[in-house]
């Protein structure tokens, strides 16, 4: 395949390819998903908030009196869990300002508040004199109870983790800008971003999730049967575990990022497009409790549809226009002859998410030796607009399986080690951008969706063996996008049409306005490339000519992850790194800006 140049810097181009906008839209048609590091511990637990005082009171908790008043100090991880997952059995430690007796009767207070909850585990593990505090297991809606005691501070029992980076050897975390970023932490005061991942649930008490530290919440939304708790499927899992996994020698995107878990399919990777939406609204609810700020879906719909109309589209833009950065899978149905595919199903074919195509890295940091696998679908959606944005690698990734998944199951030829597995897909490049994300986030977190996507797409890395349009604008670079201090807004024509609901209280998209606007102009969209200072982009313009204008067809309530089920063999290869190609690697100033000064240029074919 040979690669296409960048177009001229200055150039005025009318693109319906790409908006360029704020935030947008409401009004759509059918819909279907389909689906596809460690935690800086210390600094969760850190992460305190003052609960509201409550009215004086005492209560008698054997020969002591537990008193009611002042307020205290309950971790908002916790408080987090007792909204969600109120049942849940979690480990703390309770801290009192009057020794461990104190917070010993605390805990015992806690424990009675229900009676007929006292057989379901709750104990206390260690008295811890020295900090006058307890260890113990309590369900997560006792911290509410906790909460009116005053002089208590109740934090996590988390994990320690040994004080060194997260590790990888394979050559993606390299190859997409993230390796120099694991050490990344949020200013004081600023909380740890949380991915969630809206997929088939995940097995979250392992390594890759600090045994479940950073699983901050779990919801089951799914209809179908049968799905198992945890992951019966294992797409989640691996997802995950490529967007913020954490366990040695397999770090993820973000590893430090928090994970909130929403299980949509059964455990055959299939799901109800209502009960996608139903996850996606779910998210959008709990967006601020949880500090959810990227929402992945590595799975799309089974009927192509026009975005004005398809709900799907318009659940995650209601995310979009809500602070969440969505990021999406453009599909594992490209053509074998290397023809553009299109992206007609949603929610890939959505204008304002950030839609992921794969890349085949051969194994190597290089972009010259990378192209995009057939599979990969790009092209124009039914509306015109040019999909994916970018790309990342995503054939032969090795992530966490659960070892009794059908996934495991189904390719047991591609497990590599117990509970790590090699799979192929879009599926599995989207969680880099949602990590990469996340990384910008931390860095940036004031920056909006459409801030996050124009950082990730102006400092890809041009891709010279990807056919125009194959890998978006190029391959991802979040090691340069983090050092944009006012990235440009490829969403800016796009939210001219976004208006306020005052029905549902949020934001919508005119689709009447936008298309009357589309159908009359080819240059609805016209924007001056020169002040967005795209480096390294090859823009061009749509052909609305050759846009299907038709109705939408009717909705099929179903959708399927984005596995490249075809993939099932292992390569010749390792695609892993040796010592020396990572050093090399982390010493080039178009990977590492670090490893020179920050105003390396990119790297051009």
């Amino acid at each position: 395949m040979s690669g296409k140049g960048s177009s001229p810097r200055g150039e005025h181009r009318s693109n319906a390819l790409w908006g360029t906008g704020n935030r947008g839209g409401d009004s759509r048609s059918n819909a279907l998903w389909g689906k596809g590091g460690r935690g800086l511990v210390t600094a969760l637990c850190a992460v305190l908030v003052v609960a509201a005082p409550l009215a004086a009171g005492a209560h008698k908790t054997g020969n002591q009196e537990i008193k009611f008043g002042s307020s205290t100090y309950i971790d908002s991880i916790l408080l987090a869990k007792a909204k969600t997952n109120p049942n849940e059995l979690v480990k703390v430690i309770i801290q009192s300002d009057e020794g461990a007796g104190r917070a010993s009767k605390a805990f015992e207070y806690a424990d009675h508040s229900e009676p007929s909850q006292n057989d379901d585990g709750e104990k206390l593990n260690r008295t811890l004199t020295l900090v006058g505090a307890v260890a113990v297991d309590l369900k997560a809606a006792k911290m509410h109870h906790l909460a009116r005691i005053p002089g208590l501070t109740v934090t996590y029992d988390a994990r320690v983790k040994l004080s060194s980076l997260p590790t990888s050897k394979q050559v993606w975390p390299t190859a997409s800008g993230v390796r120099p970023l694991w050490g990344n932490q949020p200013a004081a005061g600023q909380k740890v971003p949380s991915i969630a991942i809206i997929d088939s649930g995940i097995e979250k008490n392992r390594a890759d999730f600090d045994m479940g530290a950073r699983v901050i919440a779990e919801k089951v939304i799914t209809t179908l049967v049968p799905n198992s708790s945890g992951d019966g499927r294992g797409h989640g899992t691996f997802v995950a575990g490529i967007a913020a996994g954490s366990a040695v020698d397999y770090a993820g995107a973000a590893p430090q990022a928090n994970i909130v878990s929403v299980d949509v399919m059964d455990d055959s990777g299939m799901a109800r497009t209502s009960d996608v939406i139903a996850g996606a609204e779910w998210v959008y609810q709990n967006r601020q409790s949880l500090n959810i700020k990227v929402a992945n879906f590595s799975l799309h719909s089974t009927m192509p549809s026009n975005f004005i109309n398809d709900p799907l589209d318009k659940a995650v833009e209601k995310l979009w226009y809500g602070g969440i950065t969505v990021v999406v899978a453009a599909g594992n149905y490209g053509r074998a002859d290397g023809l553009p595919s299109g992206v007609p199903y949603a929610p890939g074919n959505d204008p304002f998410v950030i839609t992921v195509g794969a890349l085949d890295l051969d194994g190597k940091v290089g972009v010259g030796q990378h192209e995009a696998p057939t599979w990969s679908a790009y092209g124009y959606t039914k509306d015109g607009f040019r999909k994916p944005e970018l790309a990342a690698a995503g054939r032969y990734m090795i992530g966490p399986v659960p070892t009794t998944s059908t996934l495991a199951r189904d390719k047991a030829s591609n497990i590599v080690s117990s509970g790590y597995i090699r799979l192929s897909g879009t599926s599995f490049a989207a969680p880099i951008v949602a990590g990469a994300a996340a990384q910008l986030l931390i860095k940036h977190p004031d920056w909006t969706p459409d801030q996050i996507k124009g950082a990730l797409m102006q400092r890809t890395r041009y891709v010279p063996e990807a056919t125009r349009g194959e890998a978006g604008v190029g391959e991802i670079n979040a090691a340069r996008s983090i050092l944009l201090t006012s990235p440009p807004n490829p969403n800016t024509s796009l939210n001219r049409f976004v208006k306020a609901d005052a029905l549902l209280g949020t934001k919508t998209f005119d689709g009447s306005a936008w298309y009357t606007a589309a159908k009359a102009s080819a240059s609805w969209d016209s924007v001056s490339w020169s002040d967005a200072s795209w480096s390294d982009v090859s823009w061009s313009d749509a052909s609305w000519s050759d846009v299907s204008w038709s109705d939408v067809l009717a909705a099929a309530d179903v959708s399927w992850e984005d596995a490249a089920e075809a993939e099932v063999s292992a390569p010749d290869g390792d695609y892993l790194m040796t010592p020396e190609e990572e050093a090399a690697a982390l010493a080039d100033p178009t990977l590492n800006p670090d490893a020179t000064s920050a105003t390396a240029t990119t790297s051009s074919p």
